[in-house]
């Protein structure tokens, strides 16, 4: 059975504490909840708490051009690659749901991507396919927001994918969904703007963990972006963009 884990703070305090989510109570951890920490004596229903990114990585570690679907449209590459397209985004790029996406001076088009997002339960080094499931504590909703404009200017996507606030995460973790083949869509001012399964993604998942893995350990609370089907866009200030996934939910910004 699933369960729904948040990261959260009370409106009068800047400290922050995991909690688990059952209906409308916040059960709060002494600890994340991939170390199996207990939940301790305290309570908040939902309304009481501000909810926060639900993961802090060590990294967050993309992938690019993951979907058929989102190679034959993109301009920037004829076929499906080979192996999967690998890059990082800096920790200090996540915020929270409801939170407001900067739009950069350097940049005059800031797109969204929106992206399952893997968060790795236990460390992993090497791991085989067959394993890989074991390494996994749950999924969120991610977006990967890129200016598009420096992007292509750079030739590599280091400074377009990590301004702050361009790695939305929210709103909570959740455990056991069918991974396989949930819908993924991107949802710009209430328009579904993208909608593809993740069962139409060129590498599947397990085989993402275990050829991330052959790279580098992925650590405990690490976030894995999977890639992000077709129909992305760039938004303007005022945009409600919404990353909405099946069996998750809803994880909702602005852009400022």
């Amino acid at each position: 059975m699933s369960k729904k884990f948040v990261r959260f703070r009370l409106p009068e305090n800047e400290a922050c504490w995991y909690g688990r989510l059952d209906n409308d109570i916040v059960h709060q951890l002494g600890g994340p909840p991939w170390e199996n920490s207990p939940e301790t004596e305290k309570t908040y229903s939902a309304g009481q708490v501000i909810l926060q990114a639900p993961v802090q990585p060590s990294k967050i570690i993309c992938i690019g051009l993951n979907y058929h679907a989102h190679v034959n449209a993109s301009q920037s590459a004829d076929e499906a690659p080979e192996y999967p397209l690998i890059f990082l985004k800096p920790p200090s790029s996540i915020i929270g749901p409801g939170e407001k996406i900067i739009h950069p001076e350097q940049s005059q088009r800031v797109d969204y991507e929106a992206e399952l997002g893997i968060v790795i339960g236990k460390t992993a080094r090497n791991v085989s396919e067959h394993d890989a499931a074991d390494h996994i504590f749950g999924f969120t909703c991610v977006n990967d927001v890129t200016a598009r404009d420096l992007q292509k200017k750079d030739g590599q996507w280091s400074r377009a994918k990590g301004f702050d606030t361009f790695c939305p995460v929210g709103p909570w973790i959740v455990t056991d969904i069918n991974y396989a083949d949930v819908l993924v869509e991107g949802i710009l001012n209430g328009e579904v703007k993208q909608s593809g399964r993740t069962s139409l993604m060129i590498f599947n998942i397990p085989y993402l963990i275990s050829y991330l893995s052959s790279v580098m350990t992925l650590n405990p609370g690490d976030l894995i972006p999977t890639g992000t089907p077709a129909g992305i866009a760039p938004m303007k200030a005022g945009d409600e963009i919404e990353v909405r996934i099946e069996e998750i939910g809803g994880l909702v910004n602005y852009m400022a």
